[in-house]
């Protein structure tokens, strides 16, 4: 196999030609203990930071891979994400109607009534 950019023979395993650094085909995506830590905590944590960080989300990356392991990795941050999203803009109703509930309240009492 040749490297398209500068025709050094490449082994067919190569990722990156070792000779002008292109790269020849994608690398494998990380399924380690920690990569799926910190994909799921991002997930969980994003809806938190209003999608602020959606460009580094890498869920969707991991849910159009070929590897079924990454697959399933992208299913459960999607799942998380949902969840999360739910549970965030949930707490947000809630809030939002306790404060204005205080405020009624606070308006009542006005004039000792």
């Amino acid at each position: 196999m040749l490297c398209p950019q500068c025709h050094f023979v490449v082994k067919p395993e190569y990722y990156y030609c070792p000779n002008c650094g292109k790269s020849l085909h994608e690398a494998p995506l990380s399924t380690s203990i920690m990569t799926q830590a910190w994909i799921y905590g991002f997930s969980i944590v994003l809806p938190i930071i209003c999608y602020l960080a959606v460009s580094y989300w890498p869920g969707i990356k991991y849910l159009r891979s070929e590897d079924e392991n990454a697959k399933q990795i992208g299913i459960v941050a999607c799942i998380l994400l949902a969840v999360s999203s739910i549970i965030t803009f949930w707490l947000a109703i809630v809030w939002i109607q306790q404060a204005v509930q205080s405020g009624v309240n606070s308006v009542g009492n006005i004039g000792g009534y």
